[in-house]
């Protein structure tokens, strides 16, 4: 489990395109001695993937809810 190793988030995320939650990655940054120029920057990707996760999880929702609504096909079973 990634929760607070980048490391095994980095290679989750290249074999199984599995982005950590932005708990996570906010704990992994927290976590991490980083210069106060480094900090800045990061805390702004940060903020810019936070915003952008929680769009994805929206659309997400939307997509599956219908596609949970839907009949499931025969060979699905």
């Amino acid at each position: 489990m990634y929760h607070y190793d980048p490391n095994l988030a980095l290679e989750e995320l290249r074999d199984e395109a599995v982005l950590p939650h932005p708990v996570h990655l906010r704990d992994m940054i927290l976590r991490t001695k980083l210069n106060a120029n480094l900090a800045l920057d990061l805390n702004r990707d940060f903020q810019e993937y936070l915003a952008r996760f929680g769009d994805l999880q929206k659309i997400a929702r939307e997509i599956l809810e219908q596609v949970a609504a839907g009949t499931r096909k025969a060979s699905a079973v």
